[in-house]
């Protein structure tokens, strides 16, 4: 069955004004189109749809039953243009993204309100999961992106920059290295090392460091969590090689970070989307205010 909206159209502009010549004038169509679509459409249905004199057309009992049915049909379409329009127009919508826990911490909430004063009606629905976890997500459509750090790789993801983050030294303000504006990696040997547990990609830069820098890796304390390892440094346990956002983990100005260098070691906050789908409206207008949040924790560490 091939029935076209003209065709459905043109039968409910004669069905309310009961005449072919006024249904033609509404639809701004010549008359003989007007006949030949209801001609056509009476033709898929296998029925006659108007009784057709030299003075009048009126339904026929299959006429009537299908009005209701194809008044119902050009609603429902009315509405689905208008929701997407809307969704064009960003005027609704829903966007799900998935972070690691810190930095979801340090730059979602602020994007969410940003971005809520611009689009009130997109809802953003937030997930605080690990990278492995992001991953999944975006490929499963779980999530329609993720963002973080993540490894290289043929992952079927679409991969966006948004800033550079450095990784930096964190140690305790009384201590001695927080009064160098800049460290060396060859400034660590010696120094009590609160590093994160193998497997962890800021693990294996901490040892890239150390190994470049030509000194042994030897850890006080071993970490699966960041905000864990913040806390130890507060506490004056030792020092701490850590991405620049993890200042926001800091409970009070005991903390300072600084920046290393020889070498500098650099990782990309990107947002990532699977590939082979299309990016949404929304998520388009949301990913520049994004940017600007994350591009925004850097001077925070300077």
């Amino acid at each position: 069955m091939r029935i076209t909206l003209k065709q459905i159209e043109a039968f409910l502009a004669v069905a309310d004004s009961g005449n072919f010549s006024r249904a033609a004038v509404r639809l701004q169509s010549a008359q003989p189109a007007v006949s030949q679509a209801v001609k056509d459409l009476e033709t898929e249905l296998g029925v006659r749809l108007f009784d057709r004199t030299t003075r009048r057309v009126e339904l026929t009992d299959a006429g009537r039953e299908f009005q209701a049915s194809a008044e119902k049909i050009v609603e429902d379409l009315g509405h689905a243009v208008t929701n997407l329009n809307d969704l064009a127009e960003r005027r609704r919508g829903r966007i799900r993204i998935a972070a690691p826990p810190l930095l979801a911490a340090a730059v979602l909430p602020e994007a969410i309100a940003e971005f809520r004063r611009e689009a009130p009606g997109i809802d953003v629905d937030l997930v605080d999961a690990s990278t492995d976890e992001i991953i999944d997500a975006v490929r499963s459509g779980r999530a329609e992106c993720g963002l973080g750090t993540f490894p290289p790789g043929g992952d079927q993801l679409e991969r966006q920059s948004l800033a550079r983050d450095e990784l930096m030294l964190f140690c305790h303000a009384d201590a001695p290295l927080a009064a160098r504006d800049r460290v060396a990696w060859s400034d660590l040997a010696g120094e009590p090392l609160v590093t994160l547990t193998r497997g962890s990609g800021i693990r294996l830069l901490t040892e890239v460091g150390f190994e470049t820098a030509g000194i042994g890796l030897v850890p006080s304390h071993e970490v699966s969590h960041v905000t864990t390892a913040v806390a130890l440094v507060e506490a004056g346990l030792g020092v701490a090689v850590l991405p620049t956002y993890a200042l926001a983990a800091a409970r009070n100005g005991a903390l300072v970070g600084r920046p290393l260098a020889a070498p500098t070691i650099a990782r990309e906050i990107q947002l990532i989307h699977a590939s082979g789908r299309s990016v949404s409206p929304a998520v388009a207008a949301f990913t520049p205010i994004l940017r600007r949040c994350v591009q925004r924790l850097k001077p925070a560490f300077r």
